[in-house]
């Protein structure tokens, strides 16, 4: 079903998934279209951003984030264009960028709205690089990795919005990038297009020993996204003060059980305590969003200059969001998975 002007589409929450989201955790409704009142202006959704963070949102344990509620349109940054408008700053036609969530239109008062302007070269990039996720990498590497020059960088994740701006970032400042991704397709994409140094397959058989031969002088900085299995690998090739800023733990999201085995948290604080780790997590516009304006300054700059490289994965129709969701999840996105929701003009 298209995008219509007379109706809007929109997915809710309809129960807390148990584990990976199914069929039955997300429900598309039809409903009329929003009318606005003073003061407000009415947005068409045109790109809804797809992120793993939105796994949390689906459920109600304790989080940095309020979760959705059940019957509640379903959380999610958008890229849109202003169709009416009483607000001050924003003419129709324009292109904002927000969080309208997963639906067809939705009515603000211009709060928490950044307008792109009449005419941005690459608007749905301002999901990506040019925003939430590029801000990750850009704060986290900087204000908590910060790697000096000849210093070994690792990232997984090395092909996503957000791992593959750190590993790019990381040689802007003269460290190493040493990226983890799943399989070798990606692993090429990560070298000859992004320009890592080595990128290791953490699919593969031998997968620590490739890690091992990529880190000859161990890890200083380790971008933490994913967890699993890959910590595991990487932790024992942390050097002596080496940062870790961590941002996701993709690999447990899903999870409805700790994983079988030994506690290891005995290890896990004592490899802190003898490489004199500092590993941080982090919320980006909780704890860095005084930065966004240099982060938009510097990273406009590196992408129009060609020394910041980005891949995007465009999904046509709203219909499609919850099974590319939980693609992404799985780890299936190759890039920053975007949802066309309706056309630009």
């Amino acid at each position: 079903m298209p995008q219509s002007p007379e109706t809007n589409r929109r997915f809710v929450l309809n129960q807390r998934p148990k584990g990976e989201p199914d069929e039955n955790t997300l429900r598309l409704e039809t409903e009329k279209a929003p009318e606005t009142g003073k003061g407000e202006m009415l947005l068409r959704t045109v790109y809804l951003s797809l992120d793993p963070y939105m796994r949390g949102r689906m459920s109600d344990a304790k989080s940095y984030a309020a979760p959705v509620e059940i019957g509640q349109v379903m959380v999610g940054g958008t890229v849109s264009r202003v169709v009416t408008s009483d607000v001050e700053g924003f003419a129709p036609g324009d292109w904002v960028l927000g969080f309208t969530g997963w639906q067809d239109y939705a009515v603000s008062d211009g709060t928490m709205m950044r307008n792109l302007g009449a005419a941005p070269t690459k608007p749905s990039w301002a999901l990506g690089v040019l925003g939430m996720p590029g801000f990750t990498a850009w704060s986290g590497l900087g204000e908590i990795g910060n790697p000096q020059p000849g210093e070994t960088v690792v990232v997984a994740g090395a092909t996503g919005p957000v791992g593959g701006t750190v590993g790019q970032i990381a040689k802007i400042r003269g460290a190493r990038a040493v990226g983890i991704a799943g399989g070798p397709e990606k692993c090429r994409h990560a070298v000859e297009v992004l320009g890592f140094d080595a990128c290791v397959d953490y699919k593969a058989g031998d997968f620590e020993a490739q890690l091992e031969k990529a880190t000859p002088d161990g890890i200083d900085v380790y971008f933490e996204n994913v967890g699993g299995k890959v910590l595991d690998a990487v932790a024992p090739r942390l050097n002596t003060a080496a940062r870790v800023p961590v941002c996701g733990l993709i690999s447990q999201y899903n999870a409805t059980a700790l994983p079988d085995g030994p506690d290891r948290m005995g290890w896990l604080m004592g490899l802190i305590l003898r490489q004199r780790l500092t590993m941080r997590g982090f919320i980006v516009f909780d704890d860095f969003g005084h930065l966004y304006g240099d982060f938009a300054r510097e990273m406009t700059g590196w992408v129009e200059e060609g020394r910041i490289a980005y891949r995007e994965e465009v999904i046509e129709g709203l219909e499609q969001a919850p099974e590319a969701f939980v693609g992404l999840l799985k780890g299936e996105a190759f890039g920053k998975r975007v949802i066309q929701v309706g056309p630009e003009e």
